[in-house]
């Protein structure tokens, strides 16, 4: 009960300052504070509850809402947002808690995002729960992956609407197996399905008590397959890959550490041509890639479908949303994330067949374990790792052919989980 005081306490006074940042002064206070990225989160989320009244009212269908975190979680919702739509005349809400993820597909039509309405998830406290689940009036609510508020929960069983987490992947090292972990074991209770990605996420959570969870696979393949059998074209990134040698994808940089790596085998294999794709587009970041590498790079805001890249090395996207499309054009591939807790998709890059490499940090991810198994991705852990296996691999066309019909068997043995994760969330079990 301490717990939920001090969570209730701390969500309040972050709903006041997300209400106070209208002025000026007090932006720029918050900015210097906490920088860009907290501002970005104020923004997406000022006057949310009176956008998501006026867009909702009048709605009379059955109303799905899903919540994710960001882009990651949202690859995983989008298969499910589809076979809800496509499966009966359902209004599909989609929430971000991450204004990334937000303002990328705020962007876009509904026939692209597969959802009806997005907006940014209104911060968990009581008072906003009660409007949001007013406004919306959800008959199931879904949760991606790892994503726990415990207000939101509460009234979702107070008012007995199912809720399912999907996709969870339960750790022996979670928080749920912390001395300190009760506040989120009795979060767990209100989840009235879930499915999970292996059978240690189902046997752990046998272990915390909880005994309706069904493994159902990765909805990731699903969306990644889909995209990769999409038709899609960039005049700018197809002419820059013409050359015949192949390009070096870095999908996804995510930090210094990321970039150290990229940038040092960039530098090394200089007559190799490579595709930057920071994780975050930001000026700082933008600069930072420049400054290490070696050879010529420019931004892709800076090319046309008629730039000469015959002295270019590297292309940096300087643009949200692409990465899992611009896979097709490489020969071989690094994943960033890897030295945090939050390794991005390697999914997406293993659905074109491509070898995959990416760092230390997989405890928390089953994917890449299996991937190293049967041969099709490698943990490096530094420059000289990563050099080690590419170097391995450049040249040795034989092997990159093994690896390519390795990488579409496992894709292959793992589409399908879609449709049981979606039946779960409309019956409630598989």
């Amino acid at each position: 009960m301490v717990t939920h005081f001090l969570y209730n306490v701390v969500l309040d006074l972050l709903d006041k300052i997300v209400r106070a940042a209208g002025s000026g002064r007090a932006t720029i206070l918050l900015r210097l504070i906490f920088g860009e990225k907290f501002i970005s989160f104020i923004e997406c989320r000022k006057d949310a509850t009176q956008e998501i009244w006026r867009a909702m009212t009048g709605e009379k269908r059955e109303v799905y809402w899903i919540h994710a975190a960001s882009l990651g979680e949202y690859a995983v919702a989008r298969p499910i947002l589809h076979e809800l739509r496509r499966s009966a005349d359902r209004c599909v809400v989609l929430t971000f808690f991450s204004p990334t993820g937000y303002n990328a597909l705020k962007q876009l039509s509904a026939n692209k995002t597969e959802a009806d309405y997005i907006f940014a998830l209104p911060v968990d406290s009581r008072k906003n729960v009660s409007a949001f689940l007013d406004a919306v009036k959800p008959k199931k609510a879904v949760f991606i992956i790892s994503e726990y508020w415990m207000n939101y929960l509460a009234e979702l069983s107070k008012r007995k609407i199912p809720v399912s987490l999907i996709s969870a992947i339960i750790s022996e090292h979670s928080v749920f197996f912390k001395w300190y972990g009760g506040f989120h074991r009795r979060m767990l209770r209100y989840f009235t399905s879930c499915t999970v990605l292996d059978e240690q996420s189902q046997t752990n959570l046998k272990k915390l008590g909880y005994a309706n969870a069904v493994i159902a696979g990765d909805p990731l393949f699903d969306n990644a397959a889909a995209i990769a059998q999409t038709e899609y074209h960039d005049a700018v990134i197809e002419t820059f890959c013409a050359c015949k040698s192949g390009v070096f994808i870095a999908g996804s940089i995510h930090d210094d550490k990321d970039l150290a790596m990229v940038a040092h085998l960039a530098n090394k294999h200089r007559d190799t041509k490579f595709i930057f794709v920071p994780h975050e587009i930001s000026e700082k970041m933008l600069n930072r890639i420049k400054y290490e590498l070696e050879g010529y790079a420019l931004l892709y805001s800076e090319c046309h479908s008629g730039t000469d890249f015959s002295r270019v090395q590297v292309l940096i996207i300087d643009f949200i949303g692409a990465l899992s499309r611009i896979y097709r054009y490489g020969k071989w591939a690094y994943v960033g994330g890897g030295f945090t807790r939050y390794l991005h998709s390697v999914i997406e890059p293993v659905v074109y067949g491509l070898p995959v490499a990416f760092g230390p940090c997989i405890h928390r991810k089953t994917t890449p374990r299996q991937m190293m198994s049967i041969g099709i991705g490698c943990m490096a852990s530094s420059p000289d790792k990563l050099d080690k296996w590419f170097s391995g691999l450049k040249h040795n066309d034989a092997l990159l052919a093994e690896i390519n019909h390795k990488a579409h068997q496992y894709v292959g043995k793992n589409t399908g989980a879609t449709q049981l994760i979606t039946s779960t969330i409309i019956n409630g079990k598989a």
